[in-house]
């Protein structure tokens, strides 16, 4: 598996940059200069710039050296590890593989003993993983074309045919979840999540308006939903595994949310 993994990414890297340009993309996107890099991963700037022009080619210790000082996801360090002609470092089981039985077992109890507050797990594309009951009853009037696999927890909540229109601060909301997105695409690089954020901003905002920049932003966004029993004022917290060494352990991550108010932690209890 991980040797047809490799000979894939190869293929994908035959048009993409080569590793110069794929580490001086990384490197502007971390706002340092070479001689910022160079200094945190202890070697001189015209060795990284010969580096960065295909001038000297880096060893295998030099691209994870330099991945670590970038601070690069587990996605991306094999992806410069590939363009730089080496193996991939970090494998990416599917989470149904038996090495993360455990890590299943773990998601699954966090999700069960959340209730009856919602809790869901995402890919890093926000893509629905698992939920539990109490998120899953939230979601019930969703058009079921939103939550057919694999269910986009962003577009559910943000389309106008998902939660949206039940969404009293869509408004304050959706520049919330704009503004994470873009810090994730800004971590990342990822395409996929370029595309996502797109997409959302084409949704109608049904009016809403996201309160003025000058405004003191507030500790939390919580998310005000209008529900049959009340207004559900709620708060998301998000959970990451510590220390992954798989692909897919780097880009799962569980959200809890919690109640922002007495009355709406009656609601939940209710559910």
């Amino acid at each position: 598996m991980a040797s047809m993994m490799w000979r894939g990414m190869l293929l994908a890297m035959q048009h993409a940059q080569s590793f110069g340009e794929h580490l001086r993309s990384w490197r502007q996107r971390r706002r340092m200069s070479q001689l910022d890099l160079a200094s945190e991963a202890g070697i001189s700037t015209r060795h990284l710039s010969f580096v960065e022009t295909g001038r000297a080619a880096p060893s295998r210790e030099m691209v994870l050296q330099l991945a670590e000082h970038l601070e690069l996801p587990l996605r991306a360090q094999n992806a410069l590890l590939v363009a730089a002609g080496f193996a991939p470092r970090f494998g990416e089981r599917a989470l149904d593989d038996p090495d993360l039985a455990a890590v299943r077992a773990a998601m699954e109890l966090v999700l069960k003993a959340h209730a009856p507050n919602p809790a869901l797990a995402i890919d890093r594309c926000w893509n629905l993983v698992a939920a539990n009951e109490s998120a899953l009853k939230l979601m019930g009037d969703v058009a079921p074309a939103l939550l057919a696999p694999p269910a986009n927890v962003l577009r559910a909540s943000l389309h106008p045919d998902g939660l949206a229109p039940r969404i009293l601060n869509l408004g304050e909301w959706r520049a919330h979840i704009f503004a994470r997105l873009e810090r994730q695409v800004d971590v990342t690089g990822d395409p996929a999540l370029t595309d996502l954020l797109a997409e959302l901003r084409t949704y109608p905002a049904h009016g809403a308006h996201a309160p003025p920049l000058r405004e003191a932003a507030p500790v939390i966004t919580p998310l005000k939903l209008k529900t049959a029993a009340g207004v559900l004022s709620m708060f998301g917290v998000t959970t990451l595994f510590g220390m992954p060494q798989d692909v897919t352990l780097d880009e799962l991550a569980i959200e809890t949310f919690f109640p922002a108010d007495a009355a709406s932690a009656e609601m939940l209890a209710r559910l």
